[in-house]
């Protein structure tokens, strides 16, 4: 059978994005190599400078283009010259919401113990996925001022969730947790005993699924005590599903116990669509052509596109490359003290494919 010819498109963005791609695109290249799939890039200068020339974030055409790749490969969103919300809403948003990629997937693995500021706790301890509603809730940005600027103002922020919406995250959610064919166990995170107009909606919503799901565990913790255990009992999550906000707030810290953001990558996806990769550490201007950002989240969201396009082999190989480079070879995930450059690590995990 002839293998497919990939269409990847690809953002480097703003910052230290477009250098962090470039080494994931070093590693596609090995990847390539070694499995014998074809692709082919196409780059989108998407991002702060191209907004301040021509004021322009992404436009509906643009994103409508965007819909003949099999996958986007991002690299950051956010400049220090631009009022922070106009990039993440006019881009980031933007893009998930009109390429429907209602899913957020973060993995969080601890690769080597050194890495966890937790003490006591190894890589068979944190081990979990989040998967986290990325099209609706408090980011829809639906809300209203009343009386703005006056002594009476108030301040509405609406968090919109529907059954369509919260049934079709849970069941990825069921689907995935038994893919991942671990502990098989599914906790939903929310806050029913405050939100209980929309967590009572996702608590019905998830009780009413997991009956189509008999193999797989269940359970529920409230978003602060999920806070909690996430440092003190990490080992008790398999996957998590849980809404936007939630899910925004705890990978965060997923991405701190697994060994900071130079380590953490997510997905946005649409399963029926195109889906969209990136680190999750934002652009770090200050590091920008200093050659000490650290590629690894980059290459790891790369590893995950390959899964998700179907070339698993390609992406485990990806991952296994990383766990071997960061676990032998370098000093630190933190920029600037890996011992290496950002092209060095790139080279390091392309060698190891």
């Amino acid at each position: 059978m002839a293998s497919k010819n990939y269409k990847i498109a690809v953002i480097g963005g703003d910052g230290t994005g477009p250098e962090v791609v470039a080494e994931g695109l070093k590693v596609l290249k090995a990847a390539s190599n070694k499995f014998g799939f074809k692709y082919e890039t196409t780059m989108f200068d998407y991002g702060g400078d191209r907004y301040l020339k021509t004021g322009k974030t992404i436009t509906p055409e643009e994103i409508e283009g965007l819909k003949k790749f099999d996958a986007i490969y991002l690299g950051a969103i956010g400049h220090p010259d631009v009022k922070p919300g106009i990039l993440e809403q006019g881009i980031l948003l933007a893009t998930r919401f009109g390429l429907d990629q209602y899913i957020n997937l973060r993995p969080v693995k601890l690769y080597k113990e050194e890495f966890t500021p937790v003490k006591n706790k190894q890589p068979k301890d944190i081990d979990f996925v989040v998967i986290r509603e990325n099209s609706e809730g408090l980011y829809k940005g639906m809300g209203e001022f009343r009386d703005k600027g006056t002594k009476n103002e108030v301040a509405i922020q609406i968090s919109y969730n529907t059954r369509k919406g919260v049934e079709r995250c849970i069941r990825y959610a069921f689907d995935y947790c038994r893919k991942r064919n671990k502990a098989k166990k599914l906790t939903l995170c929310g806050k029913t005993n405050v939100l209980t107009f929309a967590w009572d909606l996702w608590q019905r919503t998830f009780d009413d699924v997991k009956k189509d799901y008999p193999d797989i565990q269940t359970d529920y913790a409230h978003v602060d005590a999920t806070t909690m255990w996430f440092v003190k009992n990490p080992e008790w999550f398999d996957c998590i599903v849980t809404d936007n906000m939630f899910g925004d707030i705890i990978t965060d810290l997923g991405a701190m116990i697994q060994g900071g953001m130079g380590i953490a990558a997510g997905g946005n996806i649409n399963p029926q669509g195109v889906s969209m990769f990136e680190p999750i550490g934002g652009s770090a201007p200050k590091y920008t052509g200093k050659h000490v950002i650290n590629p690894l989240a980059a290459i790891c969201a790369l590893g995950m596109l390959l899964e998700t396009i179907g070339e698993d082999k390609a992406g485990k190989a990806v991952e296994a490359a990383v766990i071997k480079v960061a676990t032998t070879k370098m000093k630190s995930l933190a920029a600037g003290k890996m011992g290496y450059s950002t092209e060095e690590v790139g080279d390091l995990v392309a060698s190891n494919i």
